[in-house]
């Protein structure tokens, strides 16, 4: 019998996690409990205006980039500062965009990026930083304290889940015990899910005795810990590494 994996990555970037899990033997239920929206805000509008003052840009996810291509497709093309970026994926979408990545920390994390900041000494920089504005404040933060200026750019929403049907669906499932795993990517997918569900105490207990939970990297599981929810992450914070985990713990079941 296939081993029933609950995705609750946005909408748009989990067809890659669905994939993996079906090449693994599994079936994917897609319930996003976040949605990911990009925005032309008088920020970003800022930060493009200001390009030739960047001795760095960093890039921490995807979605970034493909806001940044939406609504200034020329920023990209003519890009004339060092670049680091948070991830493989995020990585490989730059290249594909004809940019070189020059820094990628080995721990794909903000704070795997801000030690390789310190190994670098980079300081008294300027530095653009297009994301979220629900991301965390430790990047900008302590590139600060090293002695860096920071540019900051609303280049996303991070909204809660449009389609909370889905969501409430996969709940149900999780009571019937019809889902044999679930994972989460970002503190948000955590977050959104347990203010969706009803009775948190009851979905933890479910989860905990019925469920292998899984989380991609340590900001996630800092999060299911606040909620008591048992987790597993891998060493590396990929949504590859994630799922292989994922599998290999249930197979030694």
């Amino acid at each position: 019998m296939s081993t029933i994996v609950a995705i609750t990555r946005p909408k748009d970037r989990a067809q890659k996690a669905c994939e993996i899990v079906e090449k693994l033997g599994g079936k994917a239920i897609l319930a996003p409990t976040l949605d990911l929206q990009p925005v032309n805000s008088e920020s970003l509008k800022n930060l493009v205006l200001r390009k030739d003052e960047l001795d760095w840009i960093i890039f921490t996810s995807p979605t970034t980039i493909v806001s940044l291509n939406k609504f200034h497709p020329d920023f990209l093309k003519n890009l004339n500062c060092k670049l680091a970026v948070i991830g493989n994926k995020t990585g490989k979408l730059a290249e594909k965009h004809g940019l070189t990545v020059d820094l990628m920390p080995d721990e794909f994390t903000a704070e795997g990026l801000i030690e390789e900041f310190k190994k670098q000494n980079i300081t008294g920089k300027t530095i653009g930083i297009p994301r979220t504005t629900s991301a965390r404040p430790v990047l900008p933060e302590e590139l600060e304290k090293l002695g860096n200026k920071v540019i900051l750019a609303e280049a996303y929403k991070s909204l809660f889940p449009m389609d909370e049907k889905a969501v409430t669906e996969l709940i149900g499932k999780i009571e019937n015990k019809e889902i044999d795993a679930i994972t989460f990517t970002s503190p948000l997918t955590v977050e959104n899910f347990f203010k969706i569900a009803d009775d948190n105490e009851k979905i933890v207990k479910l989860l905990n005795d019925n469920l292998l939970t899984v989380c991609i990297g340590p900001i996630t599981a800092g999060v299911l810990e606040k909620y008591n929810v048992k987790h597993i992450y891998p060493d590396t914070y990929t949504v590859p590494d994630m799922m292989e985990l994922l599998f290999k713990k249930i197979d030694e079941k």
